[in-house]
């Protein structure tokens, strides 16, 4: 279920799956090659807690995905399955949780142009 987040998410495919692993790929990348993403089942899986509170569950991985327009990524993301975390810390970015309650982060792609370049 969660590598089919990530695969509607970021608009990729599921490269491999089975009963224990799956593996996500942008369109046109071969079995094997990267990038990817791989997913392991977990049937003793237990949600971190964010923001960390002592003694509780940490998480383990942290993604943090660039995107051009934030408010349509933030609607995009939750109409995945996402849900906004109520602890914000910048306008520039929002805190989510994927459907297995892991934090990640869409920020907004700043563009810097310089002159001669």
């Amino acid at each position: 279920e969660l590598a089919a987040f990530y695969m509607v998410l970021l608009g990729w495919n599921m490269a491999f799956q089975d009963e224990n692993y799956a593996v996500i790929a942008p369109p046109g990348t071969a079995q094997g090659a990267y990038p990817g993403i791989t997913f392991q089942r977990n049937p003793d899986y237990t949600p971190p807690v964010w923001p960390d509170v002592p003694g509780a569950q940490k998480q383990m991985a942290h993604l943090d995905i660039a995107v051009n327009d934030l408010e349509q990524a933030v609607k995009h993301a939750t109409a995945c399955g996402a849900s906004i975390s109520g602890t914000q810390f910048s306008e520039d970015w929002n805190v989510m949780f994927d459907p297995a309650g892991h934090p990640f982060c869409l920020c907004l792609m700043k563009h810097v142009f310089m002159e001669g370049e």
